[in-house]
């Protein structure tokens, strides 16, 4: 008996950031953790993301598990563009193609997309990342929390937070997708990460800061 195929579905969610809009799937999207493009050049990995950015208003787009966050210039209103993303995606969902090239075209070393290239690998560290294999007990436990309390609500509103470093109490963190940029991240960071961490590890963390916060 022929297994039955699923149609795909795809429906657009707004995100604490005005910027950002969220289009949730009904099927995975990568097996990786997530990716992030900047531009067109990054995004020559992934097709899907690719053909996002022939759209002039298209600034960045994160991909994650089962949703797509699109980050755009403010030239355009939402209202105007999102049905016509949202077909583009669903078509491009349907049609089976792959959101990741598992094999990335062949590029000169050394080159921009060579270097997009390599940021798609979820091992690929961020210049202020500390290698998880050098974290200590503190570095640990900060990323456990983070993981565990910090990462479910954020994913839900369409971005991620990166543990990057700890140095003399400050914690250093990457944002991405709908919270990079996001008019209230500054007072998350401060009035919610910042004080669970401190609540949780007394005496031990001073501050919380975000490298593109």
């Amino acid at each position: 008996m022929a297994e039955k195929t699923v149609p795909v579905s795809v429906y657009a969610e707004m995100t604490p950031n005005p910027a950002v809009l969220k289009f949730v799937a009904n099927k995975r999207l990568l097996e990786e953790d997530s990716v992030e493009f900047k531009n067109i050049e990054e995004a020559q990995p992934s097709p899907l993301a690719s053909r996002l950015f022939h759209f002039p208003f298209v600034k960045q787009v994160f991909i994650s598990a089962n949703y797509v966050a699109i980050t755009k210039y403010d030239i355009v209103d939402w209202e105007d563009v999102t049905l016509e993303m949202r077909e583009l995606i669903r078509d491009f969902l349907a049609e089976g193609q792959p959101v990741l090239q598992s094999t990335p075209p062949p590029e000169k070393e050394g080159s921009k997309v060579a270097d997009a290239v390599q940021s798609t690998n979820p091992v690929q560290a961020h210049p202020e990342e500390k290698p998880s294999e050098e974290w200590d007990a503190i570095d640990q436990k900060i990323a456990e929390l983070l993981d565990e309390y910090v990462q479910p609500a954020v994913a839900a509103d369409g971005g991620k937070i990166k543990f990057l470093n700890h140095q003399e109490g400050t914690v250093s963190v990457l944002l991405q997708g709908a919270c990079s940029g996001c008019p209230s991240s500054t007072m998350t960071l401060k009035q919610g990460i910042e004080r669970m961490l401190q609540d949780m590890m007394p005496g031990q963390i001073k501050a919380v800061e975000a490298v593109n916060g």
